[in-house]
């Protein structure tokens, strides 16, 4: 148990964070409950996704400015191609919009390896692309989703062996997320391509001279990372029923819940589950602060506040490691 604490100690201390802001709300406001949890996890959904994209390029040694570019992207085409078709069209627009996003993550990666110019850079030229795209495909919000789809993520998920009250507390959208980052993470994690991520972001050279295909790899890692920036994509969609091509707050506070969930901006070391944590962590807290009347621009200032202090200590963090 010692040994697991020590090696998980972030999450451990993320977890119990967590927990005490529960605690903290149910103080603030008795009647908190199940409904307004799952309205919680409804809207963390498309921050997890950010985040999760956001990881695993970090944890190769990049960084992704466009992830919240390529949300808005492909939310737009999941609801412009779903306005007016049928329930089983959205079945193809699916498989479609998240191939969509594997392939303009991937994009960004050849561009990286490519032209050999900084991450940074890259992403940040092909964030106003995706902008600009988005908005040709929708000017304005619209579209559709179907229903089947919208449902995904309301409600809660039914266990005959829980009671009433404790099934109440498990919603659909928390279901639909725990299922999707295990169906990516797990098998990439134990797969040779994950050791190559962690590799290539621990030293490019080391992992080159170990035989470390580094250029694939790094152009797999922005892949995937588009493939879960298309899934937050279409969570948006599914979330409000219509594609918004404006991108959202998702790039800030995907970076700083990175770096909140102990993964190194420097790369090569971290989880997906530390994010995660991060992710419930800081929109509990904006909650938290609505609860108690706070002026909203006070509030966007806190949050504010509270992403650049956790983007400045992960910085800190990745030079310290980075001089040893």
């Amino acid at each position: 148990m010692m040994r697991l604490l020590r090696q998980h100690g972030w999450v451990v201390g993320l977890s119990a964070l967590l927990m005490a802001l529960f605690v903290l709300t149910k103080l603030i406001q008795p009647s908190y409950g199940a409904g307004d949890f799952g309205s919680l996890v409804r809207a963390v959904l498309p921050y997890a996704f950010a985040v999760a994209a956001q990881t695993v390029v970090v944890i190769a040694g990049g960084i992704d400015l466009s992830v919240a570019a390529m949300m808005a992207l492909t939310s737009v085409t999941a609801a412009a191609m779903m306005a007016g078709a049928s329930e089983e069209y959205a079945l193809f627009v699916v498989p479609f919009v998240l191939a969509l996003g594997f392939t303009l993550g991937a994009l960004n990666g050849i561009l990286i390896v490519v032209s050999r110019v900084p991450d940074i850079v890259v992403t940040l030229a092909t964030l106003f692309m995706l902008q600009g795209a988005a908005l040709l495909v929708l000017p304005a919000p619209g579209g559709g989703a179907a229903e089947w789809l919208k449902n995904l993520i309301v409600g809660t998920v039914p266990i005959p062996i829980l009671p009433d009250d404790a099934t109440d507390w498990f919603p659909k959208a928390l279901l639909l997320l725990v299922v999707l980052l295990c169906a990516v993470w797990i098998p990439l994690k134990r797969s040779r391509l994950g050791l190559s991520i962690y590799a290539i972001g621990s030293s490019q050279l080391a992992a080159f001279r170990s035989g470390v295909p580094v250029a694939r790899t790094k152009i797999l890692a922005y892949a995937i990372g588009g493939l879960f920036g298309a899934m937050g994509g279409l969570s948006l969609t599914m979330s409000t029923g219509i594609g918004a091509p404006i991108p959202g707050p998702y790039l800030m506070a995907s970076v700083a819940a990175v770096v909140l969930g102990g993964v190194v901006l420097g790369g090569g070391k971290g989880g997906l589950l530390g994010p995660i944590i991060a992710v419930f962590v800081l929109r509990l807290a904006r909650t938290i602060l609505t609860l108690l009347a706070i002026d909203p621009n006070v509030t966007a200032i806190v949050e504010g506040s509270i992403l650049v202090a956790v983007v400045m200590f992960g910085a800190f963090i990745a030079m310290r490691s980075r001089s040893k």
